[in-house]
């Protein structure tokens, strides 16, 4: 008996889709992808397994814990892709020298991060993203940001919010007060788990100015409006922090051009949890979940490390997350329908396969009867397959 309930367990952090749940993912994705295409962006698609080399390359030793490690026949180690934004880099640093810049990329693929599961969070997870290489530019970031924000509102969402940071800000506040890089390191780890009791104890043992200390202790609360971008500029004692005040306000103008302030707020104590970042960062919430649906920002020296210097900016949505708050908020996912279950009676199976292929040219989702059946029983078969029409051959 133990031995038939194992072959029916799936592995931890894993999920079976259900036909209903699998047809709502992939709308999404579909909607997603015609998005992309829509706005210039060429679909990749990269290998599952990488090496580890390639995957850590410039990452913090933090990250190997969370991935999940095999061995090839010459005893390579091997990993699940944890994110697509590495095996992207590695592709273009290898593969697409020559593709004319800038580059615009788009993917939906699965990644695998091994980590306590919840809701919204998985061990193996789907995301659609775009990565736009070849442009330091703020207009970059800001199409990167509103593409971020229509493929939200293109999945169905109607409730959330972007907010907006920039590492260069922290960067430079941090660098203004000469703190060590071990001190830095610890700083960031505290406010990228918004841990504020950690980041303000450590702050605290400080041999710094109690003016300096308490200007470092704001910085994960400095968040809001145009306002309060304002008032950043007052926190800045060096041009690092003020170019990336200054890179913020030029971004914000121009998502007022696309129309899409009103879902964009600043927050300055965003901290990505990827060490690759090195300008605007993003993530987007919504009620009801306590994590972002998705997430962002500019990486301009990831390249470099694959021998190809190129900057970037890029984002991912969380497809999982995404149908998690359609389904709490109550909101329609974007299904396609089912429209027409044909039945037929005896004698005429041959008739109701030509009209099942006249009813499917014309755009129709057609489901075709296997066996022969009564009006009513075919009828029965519409209502339990969730069809909107039925058509009978008698």
């Amino acid at each position: 008996m133990e031995k038939n309930k194992n072959v029916l367990e799936i592995p931890y952090g894993t999920r079976d889709f259900l036909p209903n749940e699998a047809a709502g993912k992939r709308a999404i994705e579909t909607k997603l992808a015609e998005l992309f295409t829509e706005w210039g962006y060429d679909e990749v698609v990269t290998p599952t397994i990488e090496y580890l080399d390639n995957l850590t390359l410039g990452s913090s030793h933090s990250l190997e814990p969370h991935l999940f490690k095999l061995f090839d026949r010459n005893n390579r180690t091997l990993a699940l892709r944890h994110e697509m934004t590495t095996p992207i880099a590695r592709l273009v640093s290898s593969r697409l020298q020559d593709y004319p810049l800038p580059m615009k990329l788009s993917y939906i693929s699965s990644v695998f991060r091994y980590e306590q599961t919840q809701t919204g969070r998985q061990c193996e997870f789907h995301q659609a993203g775009v990565e736009l290489m070849g442009s330091t530019s703020a207009f970059a970031d800001a199409e990167v940001i509103a593409l971020a924000i229509r493929g939200m509102m293109c999945s169905g969402l109607k409730d959330f919010q972007l907010c907006l940071g920039q590492v260069e800000f922290i960067n430079g506040i941090m660098e203004q007060y000469q703190l060590p890089p071990k001190m830095k390191e610890k700083l960031k780890d505290a406010m990228e788990k918004r841990d504020l009791v950690a980041f303000g104890d450590l702050i605290d043992h400080l041999a710094l100015p109690e003016n300096a200390k308490e200007v470092l202790k704001k910085l994960p609360l400095l968040n809001g409006g145009e306002d309060m971008l304002k008032d950043a500029y007052g926190f800045a004692l060096n041009e690092q922090s003020r170019r990336a005040l200054d890179n913020l306000c030029e971004i914000y103008h121009l998502l007022d051009a696309y129309g899409l302030t009103k879902y964009v707020r600043f927050d300055l104590g965003i901290i990505r949890d990827f060490n690759y970042y090195t300008g605007m960062v993003f993530e987007a919430y919504t009620r009801g979940l306590g994590f972002p649906l998705c997430g962002g920002g500019r990486y301009d020296h990831l390249l470099s490390d694959f021998g190809s210097a190129c900057p970037a900016t890029g984002f991912a949505l969380g497809i999982e997350r995404i149908l998690l708050a359609l389904e709490r908020q109550n909101l329609k996912k974007p299904v396609r329908p089912k429209d027409i279950y044909l039945g037929y009676a005896q004698g005429k199976a041959g008739e109701a396969v030509k009209k099942a292929e006249e009813l499917r040219c014309q755009g129709d989702v057609v489901e075709i009867a296997l066996i022969p059946q009564t009006r009513e029983a075919a009828a029965i078969s519409q209502k339990d397959k969730g069809y909107k029409k039925l058509v009978y051959l008698s």
